[in-house]
């Protein structure tokens, strides 16, 4: 069943890079930066968490869940080290996020 959720979550995710790239004029490069910024967004204002609960690999794997990983560092990292924290927790949990799997 996990298998099953992490396909859906991750093929939702394409599917709609896949209208994007379809219906606009944006190249790749612009679709990677509106995921990666979409997943920072998200996992700030924390909605981003509920769909890494369901979804798992399906969330995380896509750049939107390196956005979000970078967001949920930085914000972890702000609340135990101030203002240093907001730049360099991002930094550090964007470097763990492939070893973490």
């Amino acid at each position: 069943m996990d298998y099953l959720k992490a396909f859906v979550v991750g093929g939702l995710i394409c599917v709609i890079g896949q209208i994007i790239l379809d219906t606009t004029k944006l190249t790749p490069a612009h679709i990677l930066v509106i995921f990666l910024t979409s997943g920072v967004f998200l996992g700030a204002i924390g909605l981003y968490e509920p769909l890494v609960k369901f979804g798992e690999a399906g969330a995380t794997v896509p750049i939107s869940g390196f956005g979000y990983a970078l967001s949920k560092g930085a914000i972890e990292a702000a609340k135990s080290k101030g203002v240093i924290g907001a730049f360099s927790g991002g930094i550090a949990a964007g470097t763990t996020v492939g070893s973490a799997m």
